[in-house]
């Protein structure tokens, strides 16, 4: 058993490491290291630059951010529409030469939901003009951008890049002319529009132009306002023309945040686009109240900030210090009580029952104590380390990621195996290297708490909730301490067993019955791989899952072949060991390659998708909402969806208070997920909220019960 810790922790630090490291790195490289481009998965940007007369006073220098979106993702115009935010550029440029604003391409309208965005699709340049002074004498021009952009698709991804270029000064930087010359084209043309003009009605926004090309009249416009906040992109408006003069009823916003005197707005239609700045006629309405966050969820802040107390409580205390340790400590007792926990804790009853010296008995409870505590500070330390580094992570992050859900499915398959009696670690290896789980039961019960921690780690159970969201917040050496005291408690019954007499002497004694216990606790651990493989089925396919299966299989005939005996031996683990690695080789790539899909959680008949803002949209329109923060490797949160979530007399009561259903789903890293439970006081899965206007949200506890979620509907 010994050789099956050691092989467990080096596999689940390993992977760990390895997983999140290289990300960490990537994102470190992406920050630090400079070019001409950057590439995402997403997005890749090019700084481009056309300067065909050299680079002197008074001759047209031009910079530009080329943006090459992947099919169905998009960035966004000036002003964004319903959500999102626009590119922004910093630029650093020698003395002498200034950088003007962008001259913005004409958007498209992005239906996204019942909203509207305005943005860009495909390739889009966003062209920069830049002034040079008649005192500029350097022979190169020497420039640096600073550039953040938003990405979306059904998700958003905030990405950012630093790039530089050289000019030469005295000779033709014309490389890119076409581009620009099309960026160019695409670019509205700046009207005069003498006459035109907008006038504000109650609900509406009366729009006048004039001085549009006769070649436009009669046809149907986009149009589209540069000033944000003002009018609802995705609501029904009216247009006409009368004679030569275009007509618009666009309604105002319910959000409105702008009231201009002048408005420059953009027409179009087809690759033709013009702009024309109109005065703005009449009093603007009281405008909406500006807000730094959603009222539902500075509500939920409140509600969410405190441990114990009425659900949905706005006005208990703060979550202090003391109670978070309170609460991780609570936590991690609840996590032996967790499903992925137990088949690690009944092996390691099995080796406790054999003890029979006192002292053995403490040492090794002290040792699975220290193992738990030192990997939930470690990991914890690698959470919080991260997340300073930028990334937007939460508990059970090594999850995500699809290597190490491999990498725990052989590990529980070696174990697995080795349970049923397939193989021994001691019949595979020297004696004397055998012989060490004799001589140091601590090691071993060190390494027993290293794998708890490992598959418990995916696990929140109640009251871990809060204490971990409001540990990401605190000073690292306060944060630790909430991390260490969810190991102390997950530790504690095994402690106490190892300590106290009485609790030993109610143990079974040692017989045959162990040897049938340990090959039947085989069972649950193929049972955790099955669990495992459908994670990595929702992470990376049908053919990530499939290729993982195949090369569990050639893995238990690489530790057959290993326990026959002479020449058969030989020849068999050859061969065996030959088509394991052939395996690796060919399917490997399918097991860590990530769907197309950005949504894991598709949606049903009830079940829709989560998306930033939809919550603060349904309740706008007096809708309630429930949401149900999950991820595939949360066994909890399977396990609350398959019982409370689907039971008949729940969906009754949904469906008579007509209660939206959406799903934010965490099996993959998610920032915009990340971001929204970080901000309800959370870190990890399942969270369960419940939003109605004009009231806190409620955030259910994490182990759901059918008469807990019907109370909370009643109130709806």
């Amino acid at each position: 058993m010994f050789f099956q810790r050691f092989a467990s922790a080096l596999v689940f630090i390993a992977t760990c490491a390895l997983s999140t490291g290289a990300t960490a790195q990537n994102s470190f490289l992406s920050k630090t290291t400079v070019s001409a481009v950057v590439v995402t998965d997403q997005v890749k940007a090019e700084l481009l630059a056309w300067a065909p007369d050299g680079v002197e006073a008074g001759k047209p220098v031009w910079l530009g951010l080329q943006l090459t979106h992947s099919p169905e993702w998009h960035t966004y115009w000036k002003n964004s529409g319903d959500s999102g935010l626009p590119t922004l550029l910093e630029w650093t440029l020698p003395d002498g030469v200034t950088a003007g604003e962008i001259a913005w391409p004409t958007p498209k309208k992005i239906p996204v939901g019942t909203l509207a965005n305005y943005g860009y699709e495909n390739t889009v340049l966003l062209p920069v003009p830049l002034t040079v002074a008649p005192d500029f004498k350097a022979s190169q021009l020497d420039i640096r951008l600073k550039a953040a952009w938003l990405v979306c698709k059904k998700e958003c991804i905030p990405q950012e890049g630093e790039f530089s270029l050289q000019i030469p000064v005295k000779s033709s930087t014309g490389m890119s002319s076409s581009i620009f010359a099309a960026a160019f084209a695409a670019s509205p043309k700046t009207l005069a529009g003498t006459g035109s003009r907008i006038e504000l009605g109650a609900q509406a926004i009366q729009v006048s132009l004039s001085g549009l090309p006769a070649a436009l009249q009669g046809k149907t416009l986009a149009f589209f306002p540069e000033t944000g906040g003002v009018i609802e992109p995705a609501a029904p408006w009216q247009q006409a023309w009368q004679g030569a003069v275009w007509t618009a009823q666009v309604p105002f916003s319910s959000q409105r945040s702008e009231s201009p005197a002048l408005m420059p707005v953009v027409v179009a239609f087809q690759d033709a686009a013009y702009r024309i700045e109109a005065p703005v006629k009449g009093e603007w309405p009281a405008l909406a109240a500006v807000a730094t966050m959603s009222p539902a969820l500075e509500a939920a802040l409140k509600a969410n900030a405190a441990l114990g107390g009425a659900p949905g409580s706005s006005n208990t205390p703060p979550l202090s210090l003391t109670l978070a340790l309170l609460g991780a400590l609570l936590g991690g007792l609840i996590l032996n009580l967790m499903p992925c926990v137990f088949p690690v804790l009944a092996i390691k009853v099995v080796g406790f029952v054999q003890m029979k010296d006192q002292a053995t008995r403490v040492s090794t409870g002290l040792a699975y104590t220290a193992g738990v505590v030192l990997s939930f500070l470690a990991l914890g330390a690698l959470l919080l380390g991260l997340r300073a580094a930028g990334e937007q992570l939460g508990w059970g992050f090594q999850l995500q990621s699809p290597a190490v859900v491999a990498a725990l499915a052989v590990l529980f398959t070696v174990m697995g195996l080795n349970l049923a009696g397939l193989f021994e670690f001691g019949a595979l290896l020297p004696s004397r290297v055998a012989n060490i789980q004799a001589k140091n039961p601590t090691i071993n019960a060190f390494l027993s708490g290293v794998l708890a921690t490992a598959i418990a780690s995916p696990c929140t159970a109640p009251f871990m909730g809060a204490s971990l969201g409001y540990a990401l917040g605190l000073p690292a050496w306060q944060a630790l301490a909430v991390f260490g005291a969810i190991g102390v408690g997950m530790a504690l019954p095994y402690l106490a067993a190892s300590a106290v007499p009485a609790v030993a002497r109610l143990l079974p004694r040692p017989g045959p019955w162990m040897l049938t216990f340990k090959q039947l606790m085989a069972f649950p651990m193929f049972a955790t791989v099955a669990w495992l493989v459908w994670v990595l089925g929702q992470q990376s396919g049908i053919d990530g899952a499939g290729a993982l299966l195949g090369l569990l299989v050639l893995l238990a005939l690489v530790l057959w072949s290993l326990t026959l005996k002479g020449r058969t031996r030989t020849l068999v683990a050859t061969f065996s060991i030959a088509a394991c690695a052939i395996g690796v080789w060919a399917g490997g790539q399918n097991i860590i390659k990530p769907l197309e899909t950005t949504s894991v959680a598709a949606a049903s008949d009830r079940w829709q998708a989560w998306a930033p803002g939809r919550v603060d949209q349904l309740t706008a329109q007096g809708q309630s909402v429930f949401v149900d923060f999950t991820a595939a490797w949360c066994v909890t949160c399977q396990y609350n969806k398959k019982t409370t979530l689907a039971h008949s007399a729940v969906l009754a009561d949904i469906d008579a208070k007509k209660v939206a259903l959406l799903r934010a789903d965490w099996t993959r890293r998610d920032p915009a997920v990340t971001a929204a439970l970080s901000q309800l006081g959370r870190s990890g899965v399942p969270v369960y909220v419940i939003y109605k206007a004009g009231r806190a949200p409620v955030v259910l506890s994490e182990i759901l019960s059918v008469e807990d979620v019907r109370a909370e509907l009643a109130k709806l």
